[in-house]
């Protein structure tokens, strides 16, 4: 039977809804993954769409943390919502809520052993593991939502190749779909299969937590009953935790339907904001959309607003919905009044039964209402404006909900916005240092000329030469115009006014130092340098000059490896890549050439020799060595007689609301 990649399953209401809240309040990537992590339908979803051909031939995504980065922050809030959407299409009964709730614990339980399991015997790839256990038992969900009883059997009884064929279909390999395959395998069965064939297979014994999981452990993996209880008893104390976090019961009936309606509510007040906001026009200045956008908050709310922008040290009165608008500023300094105080604490502030300021019997006065409420509007780190909501404080709780979701969305579409000439400031200074930098490069372009040059005959002089002594002088020649070479690069990529960043776009980073080396290492016709990048956001947790000089000693190092008759280098980057519970991106550079000697193999990043005429050794090496080090990245080498890859993976950065590690 057939079953499209993207599927179309049901979900915990509760746990859409969280979903949802997690996005309009711009939580981080991480708040926002552990919970889409734990619901299979949204799981299935994001990988379907992360793996598609919409994003061309790319490395596949194994974990939801990867395919967020991947879709980035607005695609995923529209798969969200979406999803959400598509939760009220499915019309589930008593019993179907029931098993939607025990398939929801037990495929939770599988992913959090499994993740235990991996990490507890060293499986490079424990968030992989987690995401296979909430795929394992997919065949069931597709039963649930299935209403022919004769098609539902049929999905129960072939969940395992269900599992596999999709696993499969989403580009994950043939170590995951295995392991989807072989998951009811008999133990016995098991003691010589793949390690990610044998992880989930004992997670879904073991989530059942009966006697035959805890006897299997120790046929699989050797693990003592003490042991295999405990990790039991953990994770099955972390599922009743994030169940209540969520409002899922589960030592009771579940029933879907009071939550379900609330879905449907959130759902139709956020499309009424994107509606409200549509409207408008929000490409001008962010005062005139702030002013504009106040008749938009009015139709949804039914309630007069007034707005109120930010300019200087006031809060001025731009427009509202009561007829004729008064010339008012006022202090944007703490006062008492709620429209100050919304305005400093950046969060929604009702009049309520506190007692009120001159300032909130002037705005009641305007707004002809007996209460108040003020919603202030968040744009990146600053607060451009302020509404204020005449209210009754009978549909308080309905009003703040609206009020808060049209004014997300209005952030969002101010953030999303290109700025206007008065907002983004002349261009003058900026186009002065791109002048500068221009004639700054065209300067170390000459000079890399002669110094390349001259690299080029001192390597040609020593392969002439059998004196030992001579060679070595040469080599120090040779050594210190590297040097100087590296300080011409560095010099031509720094900009005097900016200190070194602790953050790097790697590739724009590459592309940047390619079009120099291009010309001091790979001017011959014979000897190409290409770059392979992804289309990713390669953001690293290093300081430029740090990466410039890894760079630069890899790509020398791999130049000089090639023969005379010529040949390739290649840059390639990846990302994200997990690895060892983290984020990373991914360098590898590879070269055409023979191949490093087997005795210099066990020693290669050690500064005690030098083979510069096999290539790859000496002291560039036992630097780059060094820097990755201390940047706590990881480099590897693998070489053969059709050339060498170095790889490094370096710790991506973490970004201002989507921290990683």
């Amino acid at each position: 039977m057939h079953i499209a990649p993207d599927l179309q399953l049901p979900s915990l209401p509760e746990v859409t809804l969280r979903a949802l809240d997690a996005c309009h309040r711009d939580e981080s990537y991480r708040a926002i993954s552990e919970i889409v992590s734990a619901d299979t339908a949204l799981v299935a979803r994001i990988l379907a769409l992360a793996n598609s051909a919409l994003y061309g031939p790319s490395t596949p995504i194994r974990s939801v943390d990867q395919a967020l980065l991947r879709l980035g922050t607005r695609r995923f809030h529209t798969l969200v919502l979406t999803a959400a959407l598509r939760q009220l299409i499915f019309e589930l009964g008593g019993d179907e809520w029931q098993q939607l709730r025990d398939f929801w614990r037990h495929s939770l339980t599988t992913a959090l052993t499994a993740q235990a399991l991996a990490t507890l015997t060293r499986y490079p790839e424990p968030d992989e593991a987690f995401m296979l256990g909430m795929l394992h038992n997919i065949g069931e969900l597709i039963a649930i939502k299935t209403p022919a009883t004769e098609t539902k059997q049929h999905y129960l009884d072939h969940q395992s190749d269900i599992a596999a064929r999709l696993v499969s279909s989403w580009g994950l390999g043939p170590m995951a779909a295995d392991a989807m395959r072989y998951q009811q395998a008999l133990p016995s069965e098991l003691r010589d299969a793949g390690h990610l064939v044998k992880l989930i297979s004992l997670a879904t014994r073991l989530a059942l937590s009966d006697a035959a999981g805890i006897a299997a452990a120790g046929t699989v993996f050797g693990l003592n009953e003490e042991l295999t209880r405990e990790i039991n008893r953990r994770i099955g104390h972390e599922v009743s935790g994030m169940a209540a976090s969520l409002g899922i019961p589960l030592d009771e009936e579940y029933n879907g339907e009071s939550a379900s309606r609330q879905l449907k509510q959130t759902i139709l007040r956020q499309a009424m904001a994107s509606q409200a906001i549509n409207l408008a026009d929000v490409t001008g200045e962010t005062k005139d959309i702030l002013a504009e956008t106040v008749n938009s908050l009015t139709l949804i709310t039914g309630l007069p607003a007034l707005c109120f922008g930010h300019t200087g040290d006031n809060l001025v009165l731009l427009s509202g919905t009561i007829g004729d608008i008064p010339d008012l500023a006022v202090t944007a300094k703490p006062g008492g009044s709620v429209l100050t105080e919304a305005f400093i604490s950046g969060l929604p502030v009702s009049l309520g039964e506190r007692s009120p300021t001159v300032l909130d019997r002037q705005l009641l006065s305007l707004l002809h209402t007996p209460s108040l409420l003020a919603v202030p509007v968040i744009s990146g780190d600053i607060c451009p404006g302020v509404f204020a909501l005449g209210t009754d404080n009978e549909q308080l709780p309905t009003t703040l909900e609206l009020a808060a979701i049209f004014t997300r969305q209005l952030s969002a579409a101010l953030a999303n916005r290109p700025l206007p000439d008065a907002e983004a400031g002349t261009d003058g200074k900026r186009l002065d240092r791109e002048i500068a930098r221009d004639r700054l490069l065209r300067q170390v372009h000459e000079v890399s000329n002669p110094l390349t040059i001259i690299r080029q005959y001192i390597y040609r002089l020593r392969g002439r030469l059998e004196d030992t002594d001579v060679q070595q002088e040469l080599d120090v020649i040779r050594d210190e115009l590297d040097r100087a070479g590296n300080l011409l690069l560095r010099m031509s990529h720094t900009d005097p006014t900016e200190h070194d960043a602790d953050v790097v776009e790697l590739n724009a980073e590459l592309e940047s130092l390619a079009r120099i080396l291009e010309d001091s290492l790979f001017s011959s016709e014979n000897r190409q340098l290409t770059l392979k990048l992804c289309n990713q956001p390669t953001l690293v947790a290093a300081g430029t000059a740090r990466i410039r000089q890894i760079v630069i000693n890899l790509v020398r190092n791999a130049a000089e490896s090639l023969p005379d008759e010529g040949g390739m280098v290649e840059i390639r980057t990846s990302c994200p890549v997990w690895q060892n519970q983290r984020t990373w991106v991914e360098m590898e550079i590879t070269d055409t050439g023979t191949g490093i000697p087997g005795e210099i193999r066990d020693t290669l990043f050690s500064p005690v020799r030098t083979t510069k005429e096999a290539g790859h050794s000496g002291l560039g090496l036992s630097i780059v060595k060094q820097l990755v080090d201390d940047m706590e990245g990881i480099i590897a080498c693998r070489t053969g007689q059709e050339g060498t890859t170095f790889r490094i993976l370096f710790p991506a950065a973490s970004h201002k609301k989507n921290e990683t590690d």
